[in-house]
């Protein structure tokens, strides 16, 4: 879960009912953000509140329940070249189910998660997985395939998201980037997933957003992972629930971590700071940054309705990929997601309104481009390329060297500001040690 401010005791369950009925929806419509999904099936399901209550039920909705015995086979026994990621949780294995699992099962590569019986997490937090995950369905949130409760042991098995997480790409992953148009899109994806929880008959807060719960698939659609923290937002007359401060520092609410207060737009305010470190390329929290930058938030927000000074702190490896109107526009949704105030904040379904027409324009832009290179590959930008050692070194024309003086010119820096390091043939510098220092994370790959 990452570093968590609290730990809550008091929690409530996913549902007050013992049996709810769900309606079947349209997985992925994107045509609606409520409707592109669905809590569940249409049949009557018991929302266990224990683990006790689980055992004697007879399932819970969709989900397969297996055995120990099964989970070690589809991990060769939790061999350590099999682990995805290790957090609060316990750890996370990529596994693989067929007939040699289980008779007739189809084959599915999938995660499976563990709780550690000594960590940071417990059954609560293991039984809202199941419940929530259990009941609601929707392209932009991880679908939980099953579940082990056996004995002391317990493990949810996911669809495996073969590109890992949001975290890994943006602050883990060396040689890679992630480009302005895919960062986009994830934010857009992203969105989509909160919206569908807000939007439910019993509004669902998330209350963990943060980039290493952002799971991506081999083709970076993005979805939301671990509900251990989520909770039933207010309803009828309700203007908040209160509870227990919980979730990551540099994520949560101002107003959650004072009162205790929670609403839809302590998410909305979560999702701001992600759209801010996909737009600044740091995290939320970094203390290995000078002492006025360890909090993004507090640092970058005052300049994002400065164009000129936006420019300078933007992440450099999304130099060139972006048209200026499209940046400000998504700077400005996100000073308005990070407002102080909650009602100064916007509403996911509003963020979905302004992110969608940018993302499609991007895609249009892109497809037009395309279309007059005759179909084929294009270049958007290009990164300056290190010229071979030997070529400077055999190099001794005078007038090939001197050309740009001989001309009155001064030697062009390919676009890179005075402030960045002398050019590199790697997309970016690698992060130092010390940036790499990260809170683990329980949700890689699953």
């Amino acid at each position: 879960m990452g570093s968590c401010l609290s730990i809550e005791e008091d929690g409530q369950l996913p549902s007050q009912k013992k049996y709810s009925t769900y309606k079947p929806g349209v997985h992925g419509d994107s045509a609606s953000h409520v409707k592109g999904g669905s809590a569940g099936s249409n049949a009557f399901v018991i929302i266990p509140k224990n683990v006790k209550d689980l055992r004697q039920s007879s399932g819970n909705g969709d989900l397969d329940i297996f055995t120990y015995e099964e989970m070690k086979l589809a991990t060769k026994h939790f061999r350590p070249d099999q682990v995805l990621g290790e957090g609060g949780f316990g750890i996370v294995y990529k596994g693989f189910i067929d007939e040699n699992v289980r008779m007739g099962y189809k084959p599915t590569q999938v995660a499976i998660k563990e709780l550690d019986p000594e960590g940071l997490q417990g059954d609560r937090e293991w039984l809202a997985e199941v419940n929530y995950l259990g009941q609601l369905r929707h392209s932009n949130l991880v679908k939980l395939i099953g579940y082990c409760c056996e004995g002391d042991h317990r493990l949810l098995v996911y669809e495996y998201m073969a590109s890992g997480s949001l975290e890994k790409h943006l602050f883990l992953r060396v040689r890679a980037t992630l480009t302005w148009h895919k960062r986009l899109k994830i934010a857009l994806d992203a969105a989509k997933g909160l919206a569908f929880l807000h939007g439910v008959d019993k509004p669902i807060i998330y209350r963990d957003f943060k980039t290493s719960n952002i799971l991506l698939d081999a083709d970076f659609n993005a979805k939301l992972s671990d509900f251990g923290l989520a909770r039933v937002g207010p309803t009828g007359d309700q203007t908040h629930v209160s509870t227990r401060v919980m979730g990551t520092y540099g994520y949560a609410a101002p107003e959650y971590v004072m009162t205790g207060h929670l609403t839809a737009r302590s998410d909305v305010y979560g999702f701001g700071v992600v759209l801010l470190e996909m737009l600044i390329g740091r995290r939320a929290m970094d203390k290995s940054r000078p002492s006025r930058e360890h909090n993004l938030v507090e640092w970058a927000r005052p300049l994002l309705n400065h164009n000129k000074k936006l420019l300078r702190i933007l992440d450099p490896r999304i130099e060139g990929q972006y048209s200026t109107k499209i940046l400000i526009k998504v700077a400005s949704l996100a000073y308005q997601c990070l407002s102080q105030n909650p009602k100064g904040r916007p509403v996911m379904s509003q963020v979905i309104e302004i992110l969608e027409p940018l993302v499609n324009q991007e895609t249009n832009d892109k497809e037009a481009v395309l279309l007059q290179n005759g179909g084929g590959s294009v270049t958007l930008y290009e990164l300056r390329k290190c010229p071979p050692e030997e070529t400077k070194k055999e190099s001794s024309d005078p007038s090939v060297k001197n050309e740009s003086e001989r001309e009155g010119e001064t030697p062009k820096n390919n676009g890179r500001s005075k402030s960045e390091p002398p050019k590199e043939c790697d997309l970016y510098e690698p992060p130092s040690p010390d940036a790499l220092m990260v809170e683990r994370s329980s949700s890689n790959g699953c």
